[in-house]
């Protein structure tokens, strides 16, 4: 678990500790550690496939982790059954009951509790018998409720004609008025349209203000997630990328898929070329990070935080090429040799003109690279061939030791007339990001896969490729593709580099 001071330890109502979920051996969620703060609205983000609503599953209970563990207030809950945990659910069909009235809905699981209460028998030993809750009870806890969420006045509407927004707000009438500790929404706004959606996001960030109980909120829409909430958690392939503040994920994004995925970013390759300096867009800018000298880095650049000016008047000069209205700015695009470049400015330029821009320091934000070589575990084949994924590659084996050459019977001979057979051989293969081919046609190159993740670098595009066997190739490329184009790769020998994982004696001939 994170670690919290005294004080905030106490404040914690739940905490997600080392959690790994997997179907048919795939990690959907993979170590996932993050704590949430009692009054909390927290909200998992990320991508269709990420893991988030399996996530928000394992804390309903409807769900168990294939590791891990769940705490509530302290206590282990990881294989309590959902009807156990103070935890209540709104997903995005809002699972009303159509032959029940408004108030009948809502007060559907009030009929359904029990109290508890002691008796003594005739002998005096106590007894603990349940009962229903009274019909005033009942009366005016859903009268309440519905006062929370504006629908006072609809107890008896029958539920199928209100509108989408007035059904969710059903639903979330429903899911709260057992007082649950933490209310867990699963895209609850993810059926209406934009204008009620947006309408709802404030309504439930002030529904949230009046309950005061913990929500925990799945969406894959970037905007809802900085409008609701008070920690973001960003999620890809079942791991965390980032924890933080709104303003935090948005104003530092740890990473280049955090960068793409919150807001509007330009994203290229820098070099650090001195003490906080960086080269990048064919020019050397002050920042405010400290990477090593001549690392190659991420650097991200909002499109709002870029001046833009006349020929001559900025730091570097480009051609505008692109203008688009976007209702409150326009939205340029600057060419800067092959680099392109996304401007929001509100005022109406030309476009095929010279321009300038100008960045401050504190408009630079600069990250590791995620992403610098693809490295596998692999073996060498019988045909002298590396086996990644399932695939066999034609690679050169000699690079495996020194001075070496393939006979005529296909071993390795060195420089001593030592003979070497691999076959089965484990070694380490390491491929460049530019050094993998994507073919359009599955059945043409060595392995095929799906696009799952793409990410626009300023002059190319970086692709993840994903094979059946869930084995990932990053590609750098220059030309462009679409998420969830099904396409094959291939890699010429020369561009494999290979190393053996055990010494070279372990191989010997007889």
């Amino acid at each position: 678990m994170n670690n919290v001071d005294n004080k905030k330890q106490k404040d914690i109502i739940i905490s997600l500790n080392h959690l790994n979920k997997k179907y048919d051996g795939v990690l959907a969620v993979d170590d996932f550690n993050f704590y949430v703060q009692r009054g909390e609205f927290v909200t998992l983000l990320g991508p269709s496939g990420c893991g988030k609503t399996t996530t928000l599953r394992m804390i309903a209970g409807f769900e168990l982790p294939t590791e891990g563990q769940i705490l509530l207030d302290g206590e282990d809950i990881t294989l309590l059954p959902p009807y156990k945990r103070p935890v209540n659910t709104v997903f995005q069909k809002y699972a009303l009951f159509p032959h029940l009235n408004v108030y009948d809905n809502v007060a559907f699981g009030l009929k359904l509790q029990r109290i508890p209460y002691e008796v003594k028998d005739k002998k005096g030993n106590v007894k603990i018998k349940y009962r229903k809750l009274s019909k005033s009870v009942i009366d005016e806890k859903v009268r309440k409720t519905l006062k929370i969420v504006d629908l006072e006045e609809f107890e008896g509407r029958d539920v199928t004609t209100l509108s989408g927004g007035q059904q969710q707000r059903i639903a979330i009438a429903r899911a709260i008025i057992n007082e649950p500790k933490i209310l867990l929404l699963d895209e609850p706004l993810g059926a209406l349209d934009l204008k009620m959606r947006k309408e709802m996001q404030i309504e439930l960030k002030e529904m949230h203000k009046k309950l005061g109980i913990t929500f925990i909120y799945v969406t894959h829409d970037q905007e809802e997630a900085l409008t609701m909430s008070d920690t973001i958690v960003v999620m890809k392939d079942g791991c965390i990328q980032q924890i933080g503040k709104p303003e935090d994920i948005y104003n530092e994004p740890r990473n280049a898929f955090v960068a793409d995925f919150i807001g509007e970013s330009n994203i290229y390759e820098g070099t650090m070329v001195g003490d906080k300096k960086i080269r990048f867009l064919t020019k050397v800018f002050d920042c405010l990070d400290d990477f090593p000298l001549h690392e190659k880095v991420d650097v991200v650049v909002r499109p709002e935080d870029i001046k833009l000016g006349a020929a001559g008047e900025g730091m570097v000069d480009g051609r505008l090429v692109s203008k688009v209205f976007k209702g409150v700015h326009y939205e340029y695009t600057l060419m800067i040799g092959r680099s392109e470049v996304i401007i929001q400015d509100t005022r109406n330029l030309d476009i095929n003109c010279v321009a300038s821009i100008t960045l401050t320091p504190n408009d630079i934000h600069i990250m590791k690279k995620e992403f610098t070589s693809n490295f596998y575990d692999a073996y060498i084949d019988k045909n002298n061939r590396v086996v990644i994924s399932e695939a066999a590659f034609e690679c050169d084996i000699t690079q495996l030791i020194p001075n070496s050459h393939v006979d005529e019977e296909g071993y390795l001979v060195d420089e001593k007339g030592v003979k070497y057979d691999l076959t089965d051989a484990d070694v380490k293969a390491e491929i460049g990001l530019k050094d993998i081919e994507i073919i359009d046609n599955e059945d043409d190159g060595v392995v095929a896969g799906e696009i799952v993740s793409f990410i626009y670098k300023g002059d190319h595009y970086q692709l993840i490729i994903r094979t059946e066997e869930d084995e990932d190739f990053v590609v750098d490329t220059e030309y462009t593709w679409n998420e969830h184009d099904k396409v094959s790769v291939n890699v010429k020998p020369e561009k494999i580099k290979l190393t053996l994982k055990q010494e070279a004696k372990n191989y010997v001939k007889g």
